[in-house]
């Protein structure tokens, strides 16, 4: 359906989430009665502990008629709950939608928000005389870092340049940012480049 529309559809394995339509914003698609069974077996908030984990802008799609509900449970409270839970401690937001259709005219309008960033999802370093916006664009371009981790980098760390040479452990000190992004960020800077011209690459290891 969603190459049907003229989506640019690229296939990878995701940590966590079934599609990623902005730099920061996954879907997590559940079923009626997969959303059901995740509340049931106790997966449901721990997938969202690792929706917020690995994206700032994580977003839960119910799709189905929630009249199922009725049909799989006797106590529908419990899984309104668990939403309750969701919406407000995870302050995940939840969007129903009745069919696969609608979720693929969702998953569209999402992408195709204008003042959204565009891919690739590479934060573009902003031409700027103002130090401050240089400094916070420079680390909004590592991988799950947002204007709001920048700004806590550097209360931590003091420079781009200690954020950039921090360690896996100290960097996932950083509130909020935990161990999983920690190491996104220094395989982003400390994997070598297929840009490296050969000739450099045998005086690096020569030295």
């Amino acid at each position: 359906m969603l190459k049907s529309v003229g989506l640019n559809l690229e296939m990878k394995t995701l940590p966590i989430g079934d599609y990623i339509v902005a730099p920061e914003t996954v879907v997590e698609r559940k079923s009626i009665r997969d959303l059901l069974s995740s509340v049931f077996d106790g997966r449901l908030f721990d997938q969202c502990s690792r929706l917020k984990e690995h994206f700032e802008f994580p977003i839960v799609l119910m799709e189905g008629n929630v009249d199922e509900i009725e049909e799989i449970t006797d106590n529908p409270m419990i899984f309104y709950g668990a939403l309750s839970t969701v919406a407000l401690d995870f302050k995940i937001p939840i969007i129903p939608t009745p069919s696969a259709m609608h979720t693929a005219k969702l998953l569209v309008s999402l992408c195709s928000r204008t003042d959204a960033i565009k891919g690739p999802y590479l934060k573009k370093i902003k031409k700027s005389t103002d130090l401050e916006k240089q400094q916070l664009s420079s680390l909004c371009s590592l991988p799950g870092v947002g204007e709001k981790f920048a700004v806590r980098m550097l209360e931590r760390f003091g420079t781009p340049l200690k954020v950039f040479t921090a360690t896996a452990n100290e960097l996932a000190k950083v509130e909020g940012l935990g161990d999983a992004r920690a190491k996104k960020i220094k395989k982003v800077l400390e994997s070598q480049s297929k840009h490296l011209k050969k000739s450099d690459q045998k005086t690096l290891h020569d030295s």
